[in-house]
């Protein structure tokens, strides 16, 4: 919750600084004059010390008892009543008391805009939504429009259970932030991740996980972005299995769920040695076991299958080089890919770029993760950067990676 002390500087000052003689005399400091009796003086004084001992009973017991007589007594015991409830934790005394600022003209109209604000914060606590917005369109005419405000429009949206009206805001805030040259908070990227993922703006759900990653990205956080992002329905076999590729390059196989999903996509895409390979790697990790029947099957399945796979690339070499287009090529060097030979991969997906008749973003999607796994970061962000339509997601998730391990290597 938010914490704030509520006596301006001029109140402050007032309270505590003036003499009984100096008290007594209408004292104008670019606003209402200062008016105050001895008596209340010194009460109030003795509740101003009270309360900065954090002693609440006495404090509360003190301020109950201030008897206002001029609107600038009114004002400072209303901003004392406010702090006795700061310390008691009591958010309904914290608004009514604001209330009771509002309704004096002493209040200084610079921290007027700032203090609507905070009703507006204290509105929305207690669940008084009408209210809320209401007091921040009221800062907003006085000039108080700060980020914190935006988002707690966004906050309120969300309370109505309104996502479609909260994420215009959660946006608006990331970009202030950011045109401040401040970081973003991990929060409000995740809760504009969660708002995306809901209006299943795929795009920006990358986006916002690539500006994710950049501030955390151990294991969990790239296992999130990548599971999130493949509750997407209509993603392509082929770059879902990238994706789970991406996945075991950076160590984020947590489960049996993740090594048995992988198994499986990589042998419907024919791939029987690298199906081999994660089901093995997954028994190491200690996350599939032996007796584990659906990875022990297909283990059992593929892996003579994996063996022809491997004995058939020669024949695979020719049959490309002499093709009069790069359909064959591309196929060879998938095969090189999912085999983890990386710089044989990256020269037939070069040959099925020249020879042409292929799917360039599918090619330049792989040729770059391929240049990434043998060392070549720059030519693989070079590769990556040229992708674009359904391989677009693949290729960025990707890029961040290449990014990653351009910042550890420099």
């Amino acid at each position: 919750m938010h914490k704030y002390s509520i006596l301006s500087s001029l109140a402050i000052a007032a309270v505590l600084l003036t003499t009984p003689a100096v008290a007594k005399k209408k004292i104008v400091v670019a606003g209402p004059p200062i008016i105050m009796s001895d008596v209340f003086r010194a009460n109030a004084q003795a509740a101003d010390a009270a309360i900065k001992a954090r002693d609440a009973a006495t404090a509360g017991t003190q301020v109950a008892a201030l008897m206002p007589t001029t609107d600038f007594e009114a004002y400072v015991a209303a901003g004392l009543r406010f702090e006795v409830a700061t310390l008691r934790r009591d958010v309904q005394a914290q608004r009514i008391a604001l209330t009771d600022m509002f309704k004096t003209s002493a209040l200084p109209r610079g921290d007027a805009p700032r203090l609507r604000y905070i009703a507006g914060y204290l509105s929305y606590v207690v669940g008084n939504y009408d209210d809320a917005i209401a007091q921040l369109d009221y800062a907003k005419t006085l000039g108080y429009d700060d980020v914190d405000a935006t988002m707690l429009r966004a906050d309120i949206a969300l309370r109505r259970n309104r996502p479609k009206e909260a994420r215009p805001f959660v946006t608006a805030a990331i970009a202030a932030q950011k045109a401040a040259g401040k970081p973003v908070p991990l929060a409000w990227t995740d809760r504009a991740i969660s708002m995306a993922y809901q209006a299943g703006d795929w795009p920006e759900v990358v986006q916002l996980y690539r500006e994710r990653l950049d501030l955390e990205d151990d294991r969990a956080d790239w296992r999130a972005a990548l599971v999130n992002y493949q509750a997407k329905k209509d993603i392509d076999p082929q770059l879902r299995l990238d994706l789970y590729r991406l996945q075991a390059a950076n160590g984020a196989m947590a489960s049996e769920r993740d090594y048995q999903a992988y198994a499986q996509m990589a042998e419907k895409a024919g791939y029987y040695a690298e199906t081999r390979t994660i089901i093995e790697a997954g028994r190491a990790a200690g996350k599939l076991t032996p007796t584990q029947a659906v990875t022990s099957q297909l283990l059992k399945s593929v892996a003579p299958r994996a063996t022809k796979e491997i004995a058939g690339l020669p024949v695979q070499a020719k049959k490309a080089a002499a093709a009069s287009n790069g359909k064959d090529a591309l196929t060879l060097a998938d095969s090189y890919f999912s085999l983890s030979q990386y710089p044989q991969a990256v020269e037939q997906y070069r040959a099925a770029l020249a020879k042409g008749g292929v799917d360039a973003d599918r090619v330049n999607a792989r040729l770059g993760v391929a240049l990434a796994r043998s060392g070549d970061l720059a030519g693989a962000q070079a590769a990556l950067a040229q992708v674009s339509g359904d391989w677009a997601p693949v290729a960025q998730f990707w890029s961040a990676w290449v990014e990653h391990k351009n910042r550890k290597a420099a």
